[in-house]
């Protein structure tokens, strides 16, 4: 599943199409993605005007200049391809193509105001859209509960170690948790933690005081954590299954993985020596070099 330097990367491509566009028609070829979309869902949409473009976890958030959000997530296969209005090459990043044929698994199209569409297509269908009013978007129960943004100024040493405080479960399990950060994965977590020089196996309130103040283990790890995203991000994401761009080109940052996806090959920290391992933790696969991650 796209995590959040994926999510973040097409919030970036669409932005430029998007924002200051409105919504001429909404071709709807299915009433469901994963849950029902809304109802009357095109209608509401049409004419209105996306005022900004926005990303909470792994959801995109289009601010509607009616007071609603258009609410999308990719889910495990959904993807977003770009048309632009006059068919000819627009930006990096942007696809311009013709349609002869309506794609197989291409669900909803939104023809925009200026002549360009987005097109979203999803194989598995575990996507989701919904309209929610901005004014409660915090308290849907798709938001509701969910943790700081983990590249956002509330993410700090000293707000982690106070979250960690005496808890028994491992540092990889809290790092998934969603009531804590919101939008970080199962692939930038062991890629933090190896940043971090911290084995996922330890246990989340070794990191602090007794007291629940940060260590430099704790400072390491928020280190890590912002610097993986921030790197992944500026190499478009990670292309493992489904993920691509809005163009159809694949995320580099899996070229730069030091643990993720690396079982029986050297660590590449200088100096380290250690052979990376894979273990399984909560029905999810951890990746870590048992030498230079205590």
């Amino acid at each position: 599943m796209p995590e959040l330097p994926e999510v973040e990367t097409v919030r970036r491509e669409l932005e430029p199409v998007l924002v200051g566009n409105a919504f001429a028609r909404v071709e709807q070829r299915r009433p469901d993605l994963r849950f029902p979309l809304p109802k009357r869902f095109g209608e509401r949409l049409q004419g209105r005007k996306v005022e900004a473009l926005d990303r909470r976890a792994k959801y995109l958030l289009a601010r509607l200049d009616d007071g609603e959000v258009l609410v999308m997530h990719l889910g495990m296969t959904g993807r977003f391809a770009i048309d632009k209005a006059n068919g000819t090459a627009a930006a990096p990043g942007r696809l311009a193509h013709p349609q002869v044929a309506v794609p197989k698994h291409e669900h909803i199209v939104f023809h925009l105001r200026d002549g360009s569409a987005v097109r979203y297509s999803d194989v598995r269908r575990f996507g989701i859209m919904d309209l929610v009013p901005a004014a409660t978007l915090d308290s849907h129960a798709l938001f509701k509960g969910l943790g700081v943004e983990p590249l956002g100024e509330d993410l700090t040493s000293e707000w982690l170690a106070g979250k960690l405080k005496g808890k028994a479960a491992s540092i990889k399990a809290g790092l998934l948790d969603q009531r804590l950060i919101a939008g970080l994965g199962n692939i930038y977590a062991c890629e933090a933690l190896h940043r971090a020089r911290l084995s996922p196996l330890k246990l989340a309130g070794t990191l602090t005081t007794k007291s629940g103040k940060p260590t430099k283990k704790t400072e390491a790890l928020v280190e890590g954590i912002k610097a993986v995203l921030q790197s992944a991000i500026k190499a478009g994401g990670s292309s493992l299954r489904d993920y691509r761009h809005t163009d159809g080109r694949l995320g580099r940052f899996q070229h730069r993985f030091k643990v993720y996806g690396r079982a029986g090959k050297p660590c590449t920290r200088t100096g380290c020596g250690g052979i990376i391992r894979r273990v399984v933790q909560s029905g999810r696969s951890t990746f870590f070099c048992p030498t230079c991650q205590r």
